[in-house]
């Protein structure tokens, strides 16, 4: 079944895809680095590089019967200016038009937990009931990329809508506390070693900590970049990572040992850390799933953000593992499709 990809980044949404037999025929990205991630991971695939306003996709009618693709969630992001609609970023205007070209059987969004939640949810009703306007059956759900086996705590948004009047069922959790696998610790992937080209950011403590009661929670050392408990999924890698705003190992155990000094009373340290080493971008891809040895191109703060902004993609299997199988479903006369208004 043929998928076109929109703001498709460096591709870990169409790999997770491809990865279960659904074609990804074409894909459309902005960004210059990310279009060069996306053809070196998917060589054959149709590209279209540049701004999606200024193009139409009316020639992939009947070609394309699922479109997906992640809208920039900057707008609608618990961070920033939180201008929603109202924001020239906003990439849901152009996905709704291409669905309205395209025309397809069915689409897969995602997008920052935001979208749904605080003073945004009225306009994201507002944006549900324009999709379901379209002809399709809309479901959406908050999803975590641990339960599906991915070594992070990502929470995303995930919308879904259905041309054949059915709600879309989302896949159920394979891995965490109670399912057949537990959660993949970040250890599966980090060591003390770093894999890749080093980042020399160094990493120090904080002036003024702020203690929370998980040793790898808080502000307790300089920048965004949080340290990873090896043990657990690591938290959620931003598009700003690099320099000190990267996640980074303890390889020297000064994390828990730090924290219980600081509950006793003890005076806040000053300098760099021991033994502390930020997260390369080659390990930044491998917590987002995406398979070894994946070329991402453009200067490093680029990868960084390229992989921070990626769906990763054993997420992306598992939610197009669960649309194929009800594609097939309804192809084989387990539902008749409905027509698109």
């Amino acid at each position: 079944m043929a998928v076109l990809d929109l703001f498709a980044g460096c591709g870990g949404l169409s790999l997770g895809f491809a990865a279960v037999g659904l074609d990804v025929v074409a894909a459309a990205e902005w960004d210059e680095d990310a279009c060069a991630s996306f053809a070196k991971a998917h060589p054959g695939i149709e590209l279209y590089e540049g701004d999606l306003t200024t193009r139409s996709f009316r020639g992939l009618r009947g070609e394309v019967e699922v479109v997906v693709g992640g809208p920039p969630c900057q707008p609608w992001s618990s961070g920033g200016k939180r201008l929603g609609a109202g924001d020239p970023r906003d990439g849901w205007p152009a996905f709704i038009r291409v669905l309205d070209e395209v025309r397809p059987r069915a689409f897969l969004a995602e997008n920052v937990v935001g979208l749904a939640s605080g003073s945004r949810r009225a306009a994201f009703a507002a944006l549900l009931d324009e999709l379901g306007s379209r002809g399709y059956r809309v479901t959406a759900e908050v999803v975590s990329a641990a339960d599906s086996g991915v070594p992070q705590r990502r929470a995303r948004l995930v919308i879904v809508g259905l041309a054949d009047g059915c709600a879309f069922t989302f896949p159920a959790p394979t891995h965490g506390p109670g399912r057949p696998r537990p959660w993949t610790a970040a250890g599966e992937v980090l060591g003390p070693v770093p894999i890749g080209q080093p980042n020399r950011s160094v990493v120090t403590y904080a002036r003024a900590p702020d203690l929370r009661p998980n040793p790898y929670d808080g502000h307790v050392y300089n920048g965004g970049g949080r340290p990873i408990d090896l043990g657990s999924p690591a938290p959620t890698l931003l598009a700003s990572m690099g320099g000190n705003k990267t996640p980074w190992v303890d390889t020297a155990g000064v994390v828990p040992e730090y924290h219980a000094h600081l509950r006793l009373g003890g005076a806040p340290r000053h300098g760099p850390v021991p033994g502390a080493r930020r997260i390369t971008v080659e390990e930044a891809a491998l917590l987002q799933t995406f398979p070894p040895g994946v070329e991402l191109v453009g200067p490093r703060s680029s990868c960084y953000r390229q992989v921070g902004n990626a769906v990763p993609p054993r997420l992306a299997e598992a939610l197009g593992r669960q649309l194929l199988a009800h594609l097939r479903r309804v192809g084989d006369g387990g539902a008749a499709p409905r027509p698109l208004t």
